[in-house]
């Protein structure tokens, strides 16, 4: 298939991407700019059109309660994060708990009486009866008298009320039903565009399920075109891997698909728009949707259609894209829906800048500059989806007496502000119509309220009685020119991420297709260094790093923590080649490579600053005539020993922890990944690192165990398996004559992930992939126990085994291999035994290719806590169940392993998190996330009990266990008498 985007509009679009905002806003400003004159008659527009929402908020009950519990109080979040998790709760005991959670703790009775509205006063006292039942413990005198009936009736009202939120907001279970809210007396003159809810296919059965769907609902309405509704079309809905990473599979499969409901809605005479995407998927969206609208069979179809998001530096050139296509396209104009989320995305990558405005004012400098464009364009017919008054009078200036366009609102959002466009003025709106259960609702009905309840929104600033008429309608433009363009001062650029301390790592951006081929390329190109030999002297090793001590030693914090810096900056210049060898050498993913790099860096410049702020003398208080100090020094030769799961980023950390505190290194990386640990010692060399205060040693057990038993050696960091930590220990331990040495340990774990029945399913099956198969299950921190409240336990698995069915399992360079190869035969023939033995109780497994070490991701039913005592290094996953109410317990199960390592906790009750936090003996608890990538200094990482000895790697205590700690008292009076005391002027005696 030839490709839809020309090659000038691509380049375009990257040169955006992610360019500077002041740039990219200069041109916008230009664009979005109007006319004193013309601004007196928009202000004057858009204050009639505040009259009309605030008179059509005072109406309505349902919009006066919304602003009596905005985002901005406890309450509104209580009750928010109620409606997002309340009606997929499936059983009365955690139903019971999280009504306490959300509502226990809230003072509902500031808000008894507030409101204009008699309804909203008596949900206001519902709330804190509520609260009453739920929040007064056990001996409440409410509590007791209502003990029978409270719980069941309090739970009985919140579902109710639940429910009536869904309705608020969702157009109607079905399509049928929505279509009958349509003709419904306050939708006159309205149209819909009905979006059929979901989020994002996470299996193939959604993906079916939601095509299904979508051919089911363009046949509805299109059982009356007349009516004049469309139908929406999400693409990540009809793909579970809609990736970059996946383009040459995605991209026809969406595109065969979209052709077909693209005809199907020709031929009932409808319209359909395809909605927008993350950022990283817009140029596989316009690859799709320019491709059917080139189809000769829909040339002369005026009903298809896109979403672009304003909020999105590439806004304008994809609106050119869409005028160049020679045909009719409806483009509906959007502030955006995932700002959020890119944000953090790009924070968390490590990426270049951000691909979005970090302003609301520029993303309504933007969405302005990108409507006047589409007002001019030749082929486009317009639809303006906002809230804001001040937008929608813009627009009406600008437009004149045309009505070739369309406004655009969400359902159950800016009630009363198209009413007299429409009506009266033959102005055309659109609602933007949610279908589907109510249950299906959560993600879609937080992501809008956060959108529209953020401070920053204009539905919230119209709530604020703070805020006169000129604050509400003041001129973005202006806010923007007055900011000179800038970035948002709270949002730092990624690399900035970190502060004045350290310039945090920079990574690769995936989701460029250009970038992702070239980083392919690089990966697997053939290694051109050689293994190092295995080490034959030992002894000679550790010579030389107790020969180089003295002049290490006292090189200054600053020297050392230079070298630190240096060598972050040589990883990053030569991370393609060291990229390939972790891919070549150790079977890391594409992925996992960045990574690897990444890690070692921020170890490096992380370290360097604890040195610079911690590693000097301090001044201890004391009597008069006396000086305290203590004084922080290296110990000596220290022993690192790193693992072949993170070959580069374990062996550097602990390794130039132990020389930036002053000591010398003699560094044995494991046997499987020598080129890698070679690699790094030369860059550390070349950064300033003397060759005999870093000495690799490579080779396998018996040059550990040679390294080990030196008396010479003052300190042993390993991570590895809990066996080998225990067999470094006794040899430390062997010889009477040696000095007690620290033992630095970090070591494995039996990692358990606990979900409750009010976590969101699709969250929990997406970290559990991530957490249990991703590195195919080799890191220390991967989820080996899945323990599942039994209520929900059915459910979630099936769509565990549905996501599981999408790995794919190939070569490590490869950058669609979700999941590679193990390490080597020998870790193979152990994992595939255990599998082999554990067949009666497979729950899902997935094909491996033929060759090669590959060890298929499996799912193995447990019947208790305690049936998995060891831990098993692959992409074997065990699951059982707990039954409601036993969080406790199963924490206690779970401890009672001995191992300390990772643990995780998907619940929506705060409570539970809480009683989690205080339980749980483990290093890392991470709670409604992923289980792996601890980041450098946010996250230390590290365990206890089997899973290790702490300090954690990465944290703020780790460098002073390689540290000697010398205190020195001198009496300053000895030479005679206390100057400093005689000294002292008559009023201070």
């Amino acid at each position: 298939m030839a490709a839809a985007v020309p090659s000038s509009t691509l380049a375009q679009l990257r040169a955006l991407h992610r360019a500077s905002e002041p740039d990219v806003l200069k041109p916008l400003l230009e664009r979005a700019a109007a006319g004193a004159d013309s601004r007196a008659r928009i202000v004057d527009t858009a204050s009639g059109l505040l009259a009309d929402l605030r008179a059509a908020q005072a109406r309505g009950w349902v919009n006066q309660f919304l602003q009596e519990y905005r985002l901005n109080s406890s309450e509104g979040v209580a009750l928010l994060s109620l409606a997002e998790a309340f009606l997929r709760v499936p059983d009365p005991e955690t139903a019971d708990l999280l009504i306490a959670d959300k509502l226990g703790d809230a003072d509902w009775r500031a808000h008894a009486g507030q409101s204009n509205s008699r309804l909203v006063n008596t949900a206001t006292w519902g709330l804190v009866v509520g609260r009453a039942l739920v929040g007064e413990g056990e001996t409440g005198p409410l509590k007791r008298l209502l003990s029978r009936a409270g719980e069941p009736f309090v739970r009985q009202a919140v579902g109710a009320a639940m429910r009536m939120m869904g309705e608020i907001f969702v157009m109607g279970r079905t399509i049928d039903e929505a279509m009958r809210r349509m003709r419904r007396p306050e939708h006159r003159g309205f149209t819909a565009s009905f979006d059929m809810l979901g989020e994002a296919a996470r299996t193939s059965a959604d993906a079916e399920r939601y095509f299904q769907a979508y051919v089911d609902a363009i046949d509805a309405v299109g059982s009356d075109p007349k009516a004049g509704h469309s139908v929406s079309v999400k693409l990540s809905a009809l793909h579970p891997r809609y990736e970059v990473a996946r383009w040459d599979e995605c991209v026809p499969a969406l595109t065969e698909m979209l052709e077909a409901l693209a005809l199907q809605a020709a031929a009932r005479g409808i319209a359909l728009t395809v909605d927008a995407e993350e950022s990283e998927r817009l140029e596989m969206s316009l690859d799709i949707i320019g491709a059917v609208a080139a189809l000769p069979q829909l040339r002369d179809w005026d009903g298809f259609g896109m979403a672009v998001q304003a909020y999105g530096k590439r806004a304008r050139p994809v609106v050119a894209w869409a005028d160049s296509l020679g045909r009719l396209m409806n483009v509906r104009l959007v502030k955006g829906a995932y700002w959020d989320s890119e944000i953090k995305r790009t924070q968390v990558e490590g990426l270049d800048d951000y691909p979005l405005f970090t302003r609301k004012a520029a993303t309504d400098v933007s969405y302005l500059a990108v409507a006047r464009d589409m007002l001019d364009a030749r082929y486009i017919r317009p639809a303006f989806a906002s809230h804001n008054a001040l937008t929608v009078a813009t627009i009406v200036e600008w437009a004149g007496n045309g009505r070739d366009f369309e406004f655009q609102r969400l359902h159950g959002m800016g009630d009363g502000l198209y009413e007299r466009l429409v009506r009266d003025q033959g102005y055309h709106c659109r609602i933007y119509a949610p279908v589907g259960g109510h249950r299906d609702l959560l993600a879609y009905l937080v992501r809008r309220l956060l959108e529209n309840g953020a401070n920053s929104s204009f539905v919230h600033q119209l709530a604020d009685a703070r805020l006169s008429e000129a604050d509400i309608l003041a001129d973005p433009v202006a806010k923007i020119e007055s900011a000179g363009g800038t970035r948002h001062p709270s949002i730092p650029l990624p690399a900035e991420l970190f502060g004045a301390e350290r310039r945090n790592s920079r990574g690769l951006d995936l989701g460029d297709r250009v970038v992702l081929e070239d980083t392919r390329a690089a990966v697997n190109r053939p290694m051109t260094e050689p293994a190092p030999a295995p080490t034959v002297d030992v002894a000679a090793a550790v010579a030389r790093a107790r020969a180089a001590f003295p002049a290490w030693q006292t090189t200054s914090v600053e020297g050392r923590a230079a070298c630190l810096d240096r060598l972050a900056d040589l990883l990053e210049r030569d991370r393609d080649r060291l990229m390939a060898i972790c891919v070549q050498e150790a079977f890391k993913t594409i992925p996992d490579a960045i990574g690897e790099v990444r890690e070692a860096a921020d170890f490096c410049r992380y370290y360097a600053a604890r040195a610079r702020a911690t590693l000097g003398s301090v001044e201890l208080p004391g009597p008069t005539g006396e000086r305290n100090t203590l004084h922080l020094e290296g110990r000596g030769v220290w022993a690192t020993i790193a693992p072949w799961n993170f070959p580069l980023a374990i062996f550097l950390g602990q390794t130039v922890a132990a020389l930036v505190t002053g000591n010398t290194v003699v560094a044995k990386p494991a046997p499987q990944t020598p080129r890698i640990a070679a690699a790094a010692v030369a860059l550390a060399h070349e950064a300033g690192v003397p060759r005999d205060a870093l000495v690799l040693v490579p080779g396998g057990p018996e040059v550990g165990a040679a390294l080990v038993g030196d008396a010479r050696v003052q300190g042993v960091a390993f991570t590895g398996s809990t066996a080998t930590a225990r067999s470094i220990a006794r040899a430390l331990l062997a010889d009477d004559d040696r000095p007690i040495v620290p033992l630095i340990a970090e070591t494995g774990g039996i990692n358990a992930m606990i979900v409750d029945s009010t976590a969101l399913p699709e969250q929990v099956v997406a970290d559990v992939v991530t957490s249990a198969f991703r590195s195919a299950g080799q890191r220390c921190s991967a989820l080996r126990l899945l323990l599942v409240q039994e209520d929900i336990a059915e459910g979630l698995i099936e769509m565990l085994a549905g996501a599981m069915d999408l790995l794919t399992l190939g070569e490590a360079g490869d950058p669609r291999t979700d999941v590679g190869p193990v390490i080597d035969r020998a870790a193979y023939d152990r994992l595939m035994a255990y599998r082999e033995q554990a067949r009666a109780r497979w729950v899902k497994t997935v094909a491996a290719p033929a060759e090669g070490l590959f060890v298929p991701p499996t799912l193995i039913r447990l019947d208790s806590v305690e049936a998995l005592d060891r831990e098993w290094f692959g992409p074997l996953l065990h699951v059982a169940t707990w039954k409601a109410g036993a969080l406790e317990e199963t924490i206690a199960r779970v401890n009672a392993k001995g191992y300390g390592l990772t643990m995780g906790l998907h619940s929506r009750i705060a409570r539970a998190a809480e009683v989690t936090e205080a339980a749980a003996a483990v290093g890392n608890l991470y709670i409604n996330r992923s289980m792996i990538g601890a980041v450098v200094g946010s996250q230390p990482f590290g365990g206890e009990g089997l899973s290790g000895t702490g300090p954690k790697a990465g944290g703020p205590l780790y460098l002073y266990r390689f540290c000697a700690e010398r205190a020195v008292s001198v009496d300053t009076t000895s030479a005679g008498g206390n100057a400093t005391l005689l000294s002292l002027e008559e009023g201070g005696i």
